[in-house]
């Protein structure tokens, strides 16, 4: 399937992809995800309905895919020998007006998702199963390195703690997410947790 997968993609160059997901998203944030069609990606990208599907498959296979690609980096590529440097580092390769925006196109989002089992399931596998996998391979280097331990039971919890931060700030202060918050919210909260 893997393999598939792959024969299928490399038919478009990266920079294609990248203006493909591009528009997707631009799509995504002026309609929505129940009112964006494949017909509309198409049109809007100048390519070709049955392109698109043979590409990617279906619609939530593309939007997450999109949403995956617009993330600045890998975490487990990030490396400043800490927990804390490694988090701030994050943090600081989106600007606020990229992190905003990428707040409320989630927010737009939650609904959909769990009204959408493909859309749900296209989620868990292409966005937030890595992102655990990352997150995972982050805090073992930390607890190999005797900044957390093992057996803390908030390493369970860390991916959580992360997105309980965007959601609460635009819900609760009615603001959207700020490298300053988020830095503050790791130092305040996701770090003392870990008892890093």
């Amino acid at each position: 399937m893997a393999e598939a997968a792959t024969t299928r993609r490399s038919r478009i160059t990266p920079e294609r992809e990248a203006e493909l997901y591009g528009a997707v998203l631009e799509l995504l944030r002026e309609v929505g995800y129940d009112a964006l069609t494949m017909d509309a990606v198409a049109a809007r990208t100048r390519s070709s309905k049955a392109t698109l599907y043979r590409q990617w498959g279906s619609k939530a296979e593309l939007v997450v895919k999109a949403l995956r690609h617009q993330k600045p980096s890998r975490l487990s590529e990030i490396d400043t020998g800490s927990l804390r440097g490694d988090f701030h580092e994050l943090v600081l390769r989106e600007d606020d007006c990229e992190m905003a925006q990428g707040s409320a196109l989630m927010r737009g989002l939650a609904m959909a998702v769990h009204e959408n089992p493909d859309l749900l399931r296209a989620f868990r596998e292409l966005l937030i199963e890595p992102e655990m996998e990352e997150l995972r391979h982050v805090l073992g280097r930390a607890v190999d390195r005797g900044e957390i331990r093992a057996d803390n039971p908030a390493l369970d919890y860390v991916l959580h703690m992360i997105v309980g931060a965007f959601t609460a700030r635009t819900l609760i202060d009615e603001q959207p997410p700020t490298q300053a918050f988020v830095t503050s919210y790791i130092d305040a909260v996701v770090l003392p947790a870990l008892g890093a």
